[in-house]
């Protein structure tokens, strides 16, 4: 890829700065088959838990249940496979899958239910390694639980650090650390958990580009500051491997805008950048995005979210109606770290399919499980998604 000539970029902002205040945090408990858990982070103060971003997590642990502090009565061990059909190969390379994420428990309802043609099409997501959000304000239970019961599994688990200050600008995903004191300390308690166990950690997703979009809520120079502090603390940590988000091809079009920001805020001291977190940007446009960056970083790695990118961005979609719950949208890329590519290390599901973007097209609130958009997803999928 180093001949790799990216072409001209559109013009398609992600999405309007700033945005009503978000809505209500998820529930934290769901019921077996209705379980909550979305893409996006429920709002909420700055008290609020865990789950997935931009569409983004609420509360610690899965979207919309508890914490999860390790194997509890009732749940599939971690090697096994969903219930009700056999362990499905996984050729995700070194990353893990929870057994016992939404989509595994909505499949195995289903299964009961005889509702077998949605089952195994839900199947393509519940068998596929997704990213917990880790956005509360105690980190440590949900990083040690997840880290080890990928390690019992031979894997690394995925996780996103989304606590920063001021987090998602006011928007659906409002909350994060109370001040700069407040998230060190976070940050400090997320590392120690990892031990030595090691994981894939996106770290803030939208952080730097809500500043280069012109967020006014936050000041540039300690946003940058804690970003660089988190960098540095999980990378510190054996095995972790620690990428910076960078926003997606739509949202910053002039890729060179980020780069003073991602500077500064250490990416050139991590394993690379994130790109296109809970957006639908093709992997192509993403792919195109994240050569310009490296070239002007270094020669810096990327890993791609291609949770929902199969069909790409809704056509002539713009504002809220391009990122919030469009229809038509499909998987994308399985996850993998086998990309064939020089400077791509990964395409992964960070936002998890089928957690809502927010309260649009009829959807929960951001971050919720919503069996129905996540059926489309997977009903829409390609055969290379599968």
């Amino acid at each position: 890829m180093d001949s790799f000539s990216p072409p001209p970029w559109p013009s398609r902002p992600r999405r309007p700065l700033p945005v009503t205040p978000g809505t209500a945090v998820r529930a934290l408990l769901a019921a077996l088959l209705t379980g909550a858990c979305c893409a996006a982070v429920a709002p909420g103060p700055a008290t609020a838990t865990t789950g997935t971003a931009g569409t983004r997590p609420a509360t610690t642990g899965t979207a919309g249940r508890e914490p999860v502090t390790g194997r509890t009565a009732g749940m599939r061990p971690v090697a096994g496979g969903t219930v009700g059909r056999e362990p499905v190969a996984d050729d995700g390379g070194p990353l893990w899958t929870d057994p016992d994420s939404d989509a595994a428990r909505q499949a195995a309802g289903w299964r009961a239910a005889g509702r077998t043609a949605d089952a195994a099409l839900l199947d393509r997501i519940a068998d596929r390694p997704q990213a917990e959000w880790i956005h509360g304000p105690d980190p440590a239970p949900t990083v040690r639980a997840r880290t080890t019961a990928a390690a019992r599994a031979g894997r690394l688990a995925v996780l996103v650090a989304y606590y920063v200050p001021d987090r998602d600008c006011g928007q659906y995903s409002e909350g994060g650390a109370p001040n700069a004191a407040a998230y060190r300390a976070w940050v400090d308690a997320f590392a120690a958990a990892l031990g030595d166990r090691g994981a894939y950690v996106v770290v803030e997703p939208d952080a730097v580009a809500q500043v280069v979009a012109g967020c006014t809520r936050v000041t540039a120079a300690e946003r940058y500051a804690l970003l660089a502090y988190a960098v540095d603390r999980l990378k510190s940590r054996a095995h972790t491997r620690v990428y910076l988000d960078a926003g997606n091809s739509a949202w910053i079009p002039e890729a060179w805008r980020l780069v003073d920001g991602l500077k500064a805020s250490g990416a050139g001291r991590a394993d690379g950048v994130a790109l296109n977190v809970s957006n639908f940007q093709t992997d192509a446009a993403s792919s195109a995005y994240g050569e310009w960056l490296s070239k002007d970083l270094g020669g810096i790695h990327y890993v791609i979210d291609s949770s929902r990118n199969g069909n790409g961005p809704a056509a002539g979609a713009s504002g809220t109606d391009a990122w919030c719950n469009p229809a038509g949208r499909a998987l994308g890329t399985p996850p993998t770290t086998r990309t064939g590519s020089a400077r791509l290390d990964a395409y992964l599901w960070i936002k998890r399919p089928g957690e809502s973007d927010g309260t649009c097209r009829g959807g929960p609130a951001a971050g919720r499980w919503w069996p129905e958009y996540a059926l489309e997803l997977a009903r829409n999928a390609h055969e290379s998604a599968h």
